[in-house]
């Protein structure tokens, strides 16, 4: 099966085909640093992240660029709020908005334009627009003339007559058309401005993607993509600007994020349940956070709970048990058949519109047999399958947590480590996580009591208790915890 994925212009699943040879250009609606950065935008960052890794590992040469709007009506209100420059918030939030992604675990963009590079290539993409009657300057500045694009709501299958009936001219605009949005904005007092050939001022919201866009991809370019909530009217504008000069589409294929809730309500700070994305990166592990956004469909809504972030945090350590169990395990006569559906069944899922929740369910049954796949001898074949896989969507084996200060097993657990490793080959690789050891030596304690080699059940129950983790055995399986303070 091929690559296919959905495509917001024409609503439907298609066939990925790259535009030029084997290179694919990608165009991602990057932040505004005017504030923190939250998991919502973690989340679409983190989805684009693995369609680019999984292009690459396809054998497209990808071009992948990120923008950055380094200056708008939000970050100039910052500005007088905190009473600091503008460039210095931009900063400031910026720099810890690339902190967290590091910490995600998401890959640097090929390019990572700011508007504030590009008010040359911006001017010019206007003045064009002005030349061709897409556009128009009045008093406080250019505006582009949406009757003048006939295609305009196709993409997010809005009405433009039912769009004009709600829509408003605010104070101070001197739009022809409520619908008209801003091109280049003049400048007040105190605000930053750069020369254009109507007045000093600065770039609107959406006419930097069109332009930086064009310069770095050209047109059409294979993936523009963003959250759900960018459709309308940030991507609707970003079209109407680039296909009333440029060839259209402007983009093959739109692909959008869904939104994220948190407890069941969209997240604000007047319901008191923002965080800001580094502040939750301190109460959890990161990759968990990655594995949650994936087990729900890059399109679908999804709810973002402590209940859910726990059980993704269990998912991980059984996936990473699984790992060193099954990667330790002694080498013999195999041909991998036996790991060949699990296979299977990762990469259809992500061929499938890059289902990233089949694909997890296919690694968690790999975890679940990684026991009888070690002791018929997949064990590594079985263990590149999930490295393999689990590099692919950025949940590395290799870039595990390391314990949190006051976690419970940071005082007990080296030495529990020590004492597993020595007494158990199977953890010797456990790459200093002790969830993850003491999830291995449960892996071995079970597979003993299945042999009915009870000695060593007993032996691997001694030294856990010895350690401080409590073994709690139900028909669901067996759970573990750690006596506070060691």
């Amino acid at each position: 099966m091929s690559l296919r994925l959905y495509n917001t212009r024409t609503r439907s699943v298609e066939q990925f085909v790259p535009l030029r040879d084997d290179g694919v250009r990608v165009y991602v609606c990057g932040l505004t640093p005017s504030a923190e950065a939250h998991l919502g935008h973690a989340r679409s960052f983190m989805f684009f992240d693995v369609l680019r890794r999984y292009l690459v590992h396809l054998g497209y040469r990808v071009t992948f660029v990120q923008n950055v709007t380094d200056v708008d009506d939000r970050s100039i209100e910052a500005s007088r709020t905190l009473a600091k420059p503008w460039y210095e918030v931009i900063e400031h939030f910026f720099g810890s908005f690339k902190r967290s992604m590091d910490r995600l675990g998401v890959l640097e963009p090929d390019r990572e334009p700011r508007a504030t590079a590009y008010v040359p290539q911006i001017v010019e993409l206007i003045a064009a627009l002005i030349a061709t009657g897409h556009a128009y300057a009045v008093g406080d500045g250019v505006y582009f003339d949406v009757k003048s694009f006939p295609r305009y709501g196709k993409l997010s299958g809005r009405n433009v007559a039912e769009l004009r009936v709600g829509a408003r001219i605010a104070p101070g605009e001197e739009k022809r058309d409520p619908l008209d949005f801003a091109l280049w904005k003049f400048a007040k007092p105190g605000e930053p401005a750069w020369a254009s050939p109507w007045g000093e001022g600065r770039p609107g919201w959406h006419i930097e993607c069109s332009a930086m866009s064009h310069s770095l991809l050209g047109e059409p370019f294979d993936i523009h993509g963003g959250g759900e909530d960018l459709i309308f009217p940030h991507h609707e504008n970003e079209i109407a600007q680039s296909e009333s000069v440029f060839p259209a589409p402007m983009a093959n294929f739109w692909m959008h994020g869904g939104l994220l809730q948190f407890d069941g309500k969209k997240m604000s700070k007047s319901l008191g349940n923002f965080e800001p994305l580094s502040t939750l990166l301190d109460r959890h592990d990161p990759q968990a956070i990655r594995l949650l956004f994936l087990r729900t469909g890059y399109r679908k809504p999804m709810n973002f709970t402590e209940d859910a972030i726990d059980s993704a945090t269990s998912g991980l350590r059984k996936l990473y048990a699984a790992y060193d169990l099954l990667r330790s395990a002694p080498p013999r006569e195999a041909d991998g058949a036996t790991v060949t559906p699990f296979r299977e069944r990762f990469f259809g899922a992500l061929d499938d519109d890059m289902n990233t929740s089949a694909a997890l369910a296919a690694l968690f049954d790999v975890a679940g047999a990684a026991p009888q796949l070690a002791g018929e001898g997949g064990g590594p074949q079985a263990a590149a399958l999930l490295h393999e896989a689990l590099e692919l969507l950025g949940i590395s084996p290799h870039r595990r947590a390391r314990l949190p200060a006051g976690d419970p097993l940071a005082a007990a657990g080296p030495a529990l480590l020590a004492r597993l490793r020595e007494a158990f080959a199977e953890v010797a690789e456990a790459d200093g996580d002790v969830r993850a050891a003491i999830d291995a030596a449960i892996a071995i304690r079970n597979r003993a009591r299945r042999n009915k080699d009870f000695a060593l059940a007993d032996r691997v129950r001694n030294l856990l208790a010895d350690g401080g983790i409590t073994l709690a055995d139900s028909k669901e399986g067996t759970t573990w915890t750690a006596a506070s303070g060691g």
